[in-house]
């Protein structure tokens, strides 16, 4: 496959610390320009990473016509806005979780994903920690699923911090809460009814510092998650069924250069579930592998909307948590 040219859009700390390098990996991936407001700091990353271009303003990037692809890692509050624009100059977008504040808004990105590929940047889909504990969900070894509960938190009270800054979207919900809710909808395979949440705000940053969720899978099913900005680093997920449970050790977060972890227990031993059967996968680099996975599909595909209508379907979950925490009932989806 040719190399296919990347832009990234603003000098992003998470971009340099955790997607680049992904995409580095690959050599079907060439990140050929950064854009910043500032000209200087645009440069200074560039030379940082070995960009050969850096640009002063995110216009100039997208009137670029040797850049395929834009990586928008901006506020969630512009993520709308810049990814609606990328589209319309002609280029492919991959767009940081989550895609917009609303699934309203989203509506706007609609007639473009037919004419460009518009993605979400839900890197973990393609890690196969997630494809390889799915199939046991589907082979039936686990009986019928019940129930899913999942853990996401990390400890920042930085006040300067984009995650404790509720005017740019801000806060547990926003940032890995719709990880809980893409991970419910992956392993379930179906949509959430009804939501009821509860949302502990910061009193200074005015952000959910801890919200809680329960989803009503219908046909009997739920899930919970609790993710929190203010609580000791931890992560899990946990897939339960009639007959036994899968345990996905580090389903977010996971290291590039080792293992994904994913533990089956039948039920049949103990109930602590140590001497479970433990899986190690092959170790990739979940951003390399989403990467190239979207390059094929520039090459290879013509675009369509599903993967904008699936950021729909995750964000109108988000939307009814919002509501169920503000008004304390019940809030369908």
């Amino acid at each position: 496959m040719t190399p296919v040219r990347w832009g990234i859009l603003s000098t992003s700390n998470f971009a340099e610390t955790r997607f680049m390098p992904g995409l580095r990996r690959s050599p079907h991936i060439d990140v050929a320009a950064v854009a910043s407001r500032d000209v200087a700091a645009a440069r200074v990353y560039a030379d940082r990473n070995a960009i050969a271009t850096a640009y002063g303003s995110y216009e100039e990037l997208l009137a670029d016509p040797t850049i395929e692809v834009i990586y928008n890692p901006l506020p969630n509050h512009m993520h709308v806005e810049w990814t609606k624009k990328a589209a319309e100059a002609g280029k492919h977008v991959i767009c940081e979780k989550p895609m917009g504040m609303t699934a309203a808004e989203l509506e706007q990105l609609l007639p473009l994903a037919s004419k460009v590929h518009l993605a979400e940047a839900f890197m973990v889909r393609f890690h196969p920690q997630w494809i390889e504990a799915r199939e046991v969900v589907r082979s039936g070894q686990i009986g019928r699923v019940t129930h899913v509960n999942i853990e996401f938190n990390y400890y920042n009270v930085d006040e300067t911090n984009i995650r404790n800054i509720a005017s740019t979207g801000g806060g547990a919900m926003y940032d890995i809460g719709c990880y809980a809710v893409v991970a419910t909808r992956w392993f379930m395979e179906a949509e959430p009814v009804r939501v009821a949440a509860l949302a502990d705000l910061d009193p200074t940053f005015h952000t959910d510092r801890l919200t809680s969720a329960l989803l009503d899978m219908g046909d009997g099913r739920i899930s919970t998650f609790s993710v929190s900005t203010q609580t000791t680093g931890y992560q899990r997920v946990h897939v339960l069924g009639t007959k036994g449970r899968i345990e996905v050790t580090v389903p977010f977060n996971q290291e590039p250069d080792e293992p994904g972890i994913y533990l089956v227990h039948d039920g049949s031993t103990h109930l602590n579930g140590l001497d479970a059967p433990r899986f190690e996968t092959e170790v990739v680099d979940q951003y390399m592998v989403q990467g190239e996975a979207f390059g094929q599909r520039i090459r290879n595909e013509v675009p369509t909307d599903s993967w904008v209508r699936d950021a729909m379907a995750n964000m109108r979950v988000i939307d009814a948590v919002f509501a169920s925490a503000k008004t304390g009932q019940f809030v369908n989806v």
